[in-house]
């Protein structure tokens, strides 16, 4: 098993990516601490419930889930939301939530996990950007912006940190099949099954991306086997480009 006794924590756990992605590591022989604002029946070795838009919920988090695990090689950055729309429909709290959600909490968490994986010999930190943080579409400027600036701390941090044995590379997905993709439609009234089912016919292998699919490329960087990769931007997006 590849990952065994590593100590991994994973936000945004309840989500349909986080669940996969905690699933993955236990298989794969880790210890997983899940963290999110609620953990109903999360299958993890250890639950911490919080909210990542507290600063010292964020700050204390990495100590807390470490003296839980008995240490931390695997910080997985997962958590995220999605604000619609043209700049002009956004709000001041669109704005606020997405930069806290996507871009504070994991540079609060990156900064407090550096120097316990630092002091343990080196560790992997997996960040979630988006194709879309690197090739910018339309719309969506708010959760672009954030996508963006998780790719450029990952490459910056996967530079910095590498002479310390700390891995830092980000997943870059585009569309998933999750409750949030699923949501979405359903917020604009439209029914979530035909959507998918549109957006396949969009991807060159045939389908948007499972959970899994993700959930296996952040074990992927998360282990040995991308020893060499650092500060890489991992696009998975079936072959479909951003448009």
């Amino acid at each position: 098993m590849k990952l065994t006794a590593k100590k991994a924590l994973v936000t945004g756990a309840s989500g349909g990516i986080g669940q996969a992605i905690v699933a993955k590591l236990q298989e794969q022989g880790a210890v997983v601490c899940a963290t999110d604002i609620t953990l109903n029946d999360s299958p993890a070795d250890f639950n911490i419930e919080g909210d990542l838009t507290d600063d010292s919920f964020c700050d204390s988090l990495v100590s807390q889930a470490s003296k839980k695990m008995g240490g931390l090689d695997i910080l997985v950055n997962n958590a995220g939301l999605m604000r619609r729309g043209i700049i002009t429909d956004a709000s001041d709290e669109d704005f606020a939530l997405s930069m806290a959600v996507n871009v504070e909490a994991p540079f609060r968490l990156c900064r407090a996990a550096i120097p316990v994986m630092e002091k343990a010999g080196g560790g992997a930190i997996v960040n979630t950007s988006s194709c879309w943080g690197i090739h910018p579409g339309p719309g969506h400027p708010i959760y672009i912006m954030t996508k963006a600036a998780i790719a450029s701390l990952t490459q910056c941090l996967g530079r910095d940190h590498a002479h310390q044995n700390i891995r830092v590379n980000a997943v870059c997905p585009n569309e998933v099949d999750t409750p949030m993709l699923r949501t979405g439609f359903e917020i604009r009234g439209l029914d979530a099954e035909s959507g998918i089912e549109e957006l396949n016919k969009s991807v060159p292998l045939g389908r948007i991306a499972s959970a899994d699919d993700i959930a296996d490329v952040v074990l992927f960087l998360a282990s040995d086997d991308s020893r060499y990769m650092c500060g890489s931007l991992v696009e998975v997006s079936g072959g479909k480009a951003v448009a």
